[in-house]
């Protein structure tokens, strides 16, 4: 394990440096808060499991197969697993030692507020809830092949940072979450309520997982000089700041093409293109950004953008 997560005092992240003092000065059971609690759960991620579940109602509703209880459930499974592989990045990185080089909010093991068990048996409750909430859709779907997408579902959000061999450390994080949260959340969504086939669930998927992939390369175009220094070699960690900064501006404007390809036949596809309001200031910010809080703002906004569009795309195609 890295010095710097032995020794949390000596931290070059002052938000760490103070966390560890705090814990020194005032005790663990003082120190930790329901805030930092709430605070590693990452709740502005939960705009990107949001978004595909409302994509796929709107495509389920569209060949009249939509099922309220089985969407509520579908989006139960998004958001527990979302708030799952949270608190299990913050393990996983925390006890390699990640996070003494971040810049940002001390995370919960990383700072040493709290014990890396009880930091891995939240992430193991909130994927024990996403897997119950499954299991429900499932037997009320009567689609037994989705046990086996959930399974892998939750390895995916495991060996993301955890494990041996993380591929989020390998530069495949992008790949995963446009598959997971773009194509699989949305597409999953849509056959987990009718066996009806169509093309629009996969082009909805691709639109949504852009996004998702936007918000992760603007994360990690922040981190790039940290990742570095832990040995964490994302995506823009191998391509570098420039290219990091155009495959945003490509995440995050591609997925208009969407609502191009079918606003003759679905007029309401034009709402989505207001969406452009968030995501071309998001896109001139990335271009341009020079200070790490300018890229925590593009993080918000990109979010928010993730989530109106997959709802404006759903509701568009529902009605």
């Amino acid at each position: 394990m890295n010095q710097h997560a032995k020794h949390p005092r000596h931290s070059g992240n002052p938000a760490v440096r103070a966390a560890a003092e705090r814990l020194e000065r005032e005790g663990h059971r003082a120190a930790i808060t329901w805030r930092d609690w709430v605070g590693g759960a990452r709740l502005r991620t939960l705009p990107l499991a949001i978004a595909p579940v409302a994509a796929g109602a709107g495509v389920a509703h569209m060949v009249r197969g939509f099922s309220l209880p089985l969407t509520l459930l579908a989006l139960a499974v998004a958001v527990f697993l979302q708030i799952g592989v949270n608190y299990a990045n913050d393990y996983s990185d925390g006890i390699r030692g990640t996070d003494a080089f971040r810049v940002g909010p001390a995370r919960l093991t990383g700072s040493g507020l709290v014990d890396p068990k009880r930091v891995l048996r939240t992430a193991l409750v909130f994927f024990g809830l996403a897997a119950i909430a499954g299991l429900a859709a499932v037997i009320i779907s009567g689609r037994w092949w989705f046990l086996a997408l959930g399974v892998v579902a939750i390895l995916a959000a495991w060996f993301y940072t955890g494990g041996r061999r993380p591929y989020g450390y390998a530069g495949l994080g992008e790949l995963m979450v446009f598959i997971f949260f773009g194509l699989v959340a949305t597409v999953g969504t849509v056959y987990l309520q009718t066996e009806v086939q169509t093309q629009e669930a996969w082009i909805a998927g691709a639109g949504v997982g852009l996004f998702a992939v936007a918000v992760l390369v603007a994360n990690n175009l922040r981190d790039i000089p940290t990742d570095t220094l832990a040995g964490k070699k994302t995506l823009s960690v191998r391509i570098g700041d420039r290219a990091s900064r155009i495959l945003y501006v490509v995440c995050v404007l591609l997925p208009f093409v969407v609502p191009a390809l079918y606003v003759v036949v679905d007029p309401g596809m034009v709402l989505v293109w207001f969406v452009l309001f968030l995501a071309v200031p998001c896109a001139v910010i990335v271009l341009f950004a020079k200070t790490a809080k300018e890229l925590v703002l593009v993080l918000a906004l990109t979010s928010f953008a993730a989530l109106a569009y997959g709802v404006l795309v759903g509701v568009a195609f529902a009605f």
